[in-house]
């Protein structure tokens, strides 16, 4: 499983690179480009209404609830975000297949993880202004996803991988 926002660069490789591997659109992402074709008077309304999309416990149940959320969209003339909710939900919604566990779902929904480590990058490579050459700043970029790579996700447990049982020999 791949996560992201929906790059088409990242959509390409991954079907390239991992042609076994599935697609998981970053769902902050995805309700954020809906939500920017809505207009303010309905904005709380259609965030609301794709917040109860995501809470479903299936993947079947979220794609009926978006169909009648893009239905209600419709009605209340907002056809372009119903347009785009009805396009990007079925890679939106990969999380909630049954080949992953219901422990992993609220983390593998988002791409948030990496978001936080570009954040942390932009922030340490801002700290020193202008570096001398490109690879003076790669260095840093380099030498901060060791550290928190060998660091921070080492010694903290994002997903619990014994609950893959039997799929995780079969995917190695």
């Amino acid at each position: 499983l791949v996560t992201g926002d929906r790059c088409a660069g990242l959509v390409a490789a991954v079907n390239e690179l991992l042609p076994e591997a599935r697609y998981q659109r970053c769902m902050v992402h995805f309700e954020r480009n809906i939500l920017a074709k809505v207009n303010p008077r309905n904005r709380e309304w259609a965030a609301d209404a794709l917040k109860a999309v995501f809470a479903m416990e299936s993947r079947d149940k979220a794609l009926e609830k978006a169909e009648s959320v893009a239905k209600e969209l419709e009605t209340r003339k907002l056809r372009e975000a119903a347009k785009c909710l009805r396009e990007g939900i079925s890679e939106t919604t990969t999380y909630l297949l049954d080949d992953y566990p219901r422990e992993h779902r609220r983390r593998i929904r988002t791409n948030n993880m990496i978001e936080r480590l570009n954040r942390e990058i932009r922030r340490r490579t801002r700290v020193v202004g202008s570096f001398p050459d490109g690879r003076s700043a790669l260095m840093l970029v380099c030498a901060r996803v060791r550290y928190v790579t060998s660091n921070e996700w080492s010694t903290r447990r994002y997903l619990d991988m014994s609950r893959l049982g039997e799929s995780v020999p079969v995917a190695n």
